[in-house]
């Protein structure tokens, strides 16, 4: 059976018989964590978990290093230190061909969408299916098709729409769909609901409930922490590189949460929350 047959690439997710069940460890680790520039410490000793079917927010404010952590998650700049276990087994990542082939796609803010191409080519671009040495439209379109009924997806009329003429919403809709099509088990999102309407806004929380639900790991960076408190299962908070406090969202409210994002403490410790790092493999 070649990959386009299989389950995962035919209908976007996981099969039921290999998702991770509830209560399985964490899809990644990240321990102690580093990365400078020059002389600039960007991440100090960064160590978090997110686990998979779950929402874990990643906030902090302008220049406390959440894109360059998810840049290092993804493969753009290797840490400078530190180590990654991915499903329980330590990974190495250099290069962003090395997340895809572990299951980590990104969606960055530009999308990355051409506008001038339709959805479907836009979703299969770079990996175009063929069929007797021709492109196999038809089964593209299929296989996209299903994708976006499996996220729930509803508003796109047609598949083959220009996608310069969809909403933000949509775009970002079509931009998570051709992650997950490529068999992504954690999907991380960076500032998803930026420059939207309340509408699209609406529509892209409820995507990525969608794909935490479906089993997916989703990482979110996002300054708007209406949008956090809706729909994050857990919170990460980064000050100035480090990260200050790690759990589940019920320890965490706006107050504490801008706190800790500005100050890198909260007046009041909140019960629950990782007080010390988990230890790294071998350490």
């Amino acid at each position: 059976m070649n990959q386009s047959d299989s389950p995962v690439a035919r209908s976007g997710f996981p099969d039921r018989a290999t998702a991770r069940p509830e209560g399985a460890g964490p899809l990644l680790e990240l321990f102690d964590i580093r990365k400078h520039f020059g002389p600039v410490q960007a991440l100090s000793g960064v160590t978090m978990t997110v686990p998979a079917g779950q929402v874990t927010a990643l906030v902090g404010d302008n220049g406390a290093g959440k894109s360059t952590l998810i840049k290092t998650i993804s493969g753009i700049w290797a840490a400078d230190g530190g180590s990654m276990r991915w499903m329980g087994e330590p990974v190495r990542i250099h290069t962003p061909r090395d997340a895809a082939a572990l299951g980590i796609a990104t969606v960055y803010q530009d999308l990355a969408l051409c506008d001038n191409l339709d959805i479907v080519a836009n979703m299969f671009l770079g990996r175009e299916e063929l069929s007797r040495l021709v492109l196999d439209e038809g089964g593209m379109e299929v296989q996209a098709k299903r994708t976006l009924s499996n996220l729930s997806v509803t508003t796109v009329k047609s598949i083959r729409q220009p996608v310069g003429s969809l909403s933000g919403g949509q775009r970002q809709a079509v931009a998570v769909a051709r992650a997950v099509m490529q068999n992504a088990r954690l999907v991380i999102m960076d500032e998803p609901t930026a420059a939207l309407g309340v509408s699209q806004t609406g529509m892209v929380l409820e995507l990525i409930e969608t794909l935490a639900q479906r089993g997916i790991g989703v990482l979110v960076i996002s300054h708007n922490l209406s949008d956090v408190f809706r729909v994050a299962d857990r919170l990460a908070v980064l000050y100035l590189g480090r990260l200050v406090e790690e759990g589940p969202i019920s320890d965490f409210d706006t107050q504490s949460a801008v706190e800790l994002m500005t100050t890198g403490g909260r007046s009041r410790p909140a019960a629950g929350t990782r007080s010390s790092p988990p230890v790294a493999p071998g350490v």
